[in-house]
């Protein structure tokens, strides 16, 4: 389809695509952005609403010394959209940000749609505008469901193949549908009421319970499809593939969390966060899946506690389309055969919510900045936003993998800092660095 010439076009209505139209729109830049929902709805997605979140509802560590965290109050430096919509909707969930995603999709759909100077067109984009249109920048955001046609269009832009890998979605229970008697609240390592519901097992109940996942029908790639998963969102069958305890080592971790039926550390634990302010939905933390649904359903009925279980959504396995960013991206998110175009969220090659939507971030400053004839700005390598940049431009090709935040991506400190201090260093240096670049871009021209 033709696009319209607007100063700056987005394409996708999710979490970066919506940070970007906002933060263009906030330096005064004209944004026409596109998304196909209601007309056409990607297998995961299930809203009419922009910035749907289709996996977890959590937004991860809120803690400052941790990566993400620090990312996030990066974010927040910046005027961010969706962590003004997260503060909004947020639900208990001890340490971490998560939220009603409903409200959350409500509170970025209704500030997008009454900004003046975004115009929504409900429209699939199949194709990338060609070089030299008079279309003068376009942030391409369209997520990792990413359709074969755009997919297509981006191969032959860039001259290089894409890469796609799946990712495992989390059920959703109905919390009048477990049993309180043996389910108990709390928070790793928490000695409040905590937030967490925690469904204990005994080692008898944990061994049936993985003898049956691992027998259990899974549903097929098709014949053309290679999976290749994040290993930050492996689905619980292929954690269980490594070995019988690894499950017990990872998202049914005891723990930090004591029965008190008992008084004592379960064998191991499945833990239930909250889905929705009014507690009416809870999300099975960390048990991605690829099984079958009916399979789901016996095996999840099977974990003490959730015997009657109702699922209002059941997991399910997607494709991730991503590019390999070193080879084709600029730090300021310019594709280097393209500066016209900018890539946002996690079709760069970054993974999760939180990192999606500074990507988008930077790209809308970056888009309305090229917009209006001026030079795109690239954050300090010592901020969050820098070292995302970095690991997005600068990672050997060959050993590219989307990820998280991590310090591991940061350049290292100076001075040599006791471990349990590394992430408040971090954070200092951090948020000294953003600051004092932030106040050099706005003292140029936009």
């Amino acid at each position: 389809m033709k696009i319209s010439p607007h100063a700056l076009t987005v394409i996708g209505g999710g979490l970066a695509g919506c940070e970007a139209a906002w933060q263009a729109a906030e330096l005064g830049c004209r944004v026409l952005l596109y998304e196909m929902k209601p007309k056409n709805f990607s297998p995961a997605h299930q809203s009419p609403l922009l910035a749907e979140l289709v996996c977890s509802n959590s937004l991860r560590s809120d803690a400052i010394s941790s990566a993400v965290g620090l990312l996030k109050q990066e974010m927040r430096f910046m005027g961010s959209l969706i962590l003004a919509a997260a503060e909004q909707t947020k639900v208990p969930a001890g340490r971490a940000l998560a939220v009603d995603r409903e409200k959350f999709a409500q509170y970025v759909t209704e500030k997008i749609e009454k900004n003046n100077l975004i115009t929504i067109i409900r429209d699939e984009v199949q194709k990338l505008p060609s070089p030299g249109s008079v279309l003068s920048v376009t942030i391409l955001a369209t997520g990792p469901l990413t359709s074969d046609d755009m997919a297509e269009s981006l191969v032959q832009q860039t001259g290089k193949e894409h890469l796609a890998f799946y990712d495992a979605i989390a059920p959703i229970v109905e919390a009048e549908s477990l049993n309180m008697d043996i389910i108990f609240l709390a928070s790793r390592y928490d000695g409040g009421p905590g937030d967490y519901l925690n469904c204990p097992m005994n080692k008898a109940e944990y061994e049936n319970f993985i003898m049956e996942l691992a027998r259990a029908q899974k549903v097929e790639p098709r014949k053309f499809e290679k999976q290749k998963y994040f290993e930050g969102c492996l689905p619980i069958e292929v954690m269980l593939d490594r070995g019988t305890e690894t499950l017990r080592f990872g998202p049914m971790k005891p723990v930090g969390l004591i029965d008190p039926r008992t008084g004592r550390e379960p064998y191991a634990v499945v833990q239930l966060r909250l889905e929705n302010r009014e507690g009416t939905h809870y999300n099975m933390v960390g048990f991605q899946t690829k099984l079958t649904y009916s399979e789901q359903q016996r095996i999840f009925r099977m974990i003490p506690g959730m015997e009657q279980a109702e699922f209002t959504r059941l997991g399910s396995i997607h494709r991730n389309t991503f590019v390999c960013g070193p080879e084709i991206l600029l730090p300021s998110l310019q594709m280097k055969k393209r500066p016209d175009l900018l890539l946002a969220g996690q079709i760069s090659g970054v993974e999760g919510y939180v990192e999606s939507t500074a990507i988008g971030l930077l790209a809308g400053i970056n888009g309305a900045r090229l917009a209006s004839g001026g030079n795109p700005v690239i954050p300090p390598p010592e901020t969050a936003f820098g070292a995302l940049i970095s690991h997005l431009t600068t990672t050997k090709p060959s050993r590219f993998q989307p990820s998280n935040i991590n310090f591991g991506l940061f350049p290292r400190l100076k001075q040599k800092t006791p471990k349990k201090m590394r992430g408040v260093k971090y954070a200092e240096r951090a948020l000294n660095a953003l600051k004092k670049w932030q106040a050099e871009v706005n003292g140029q021209q936009v």
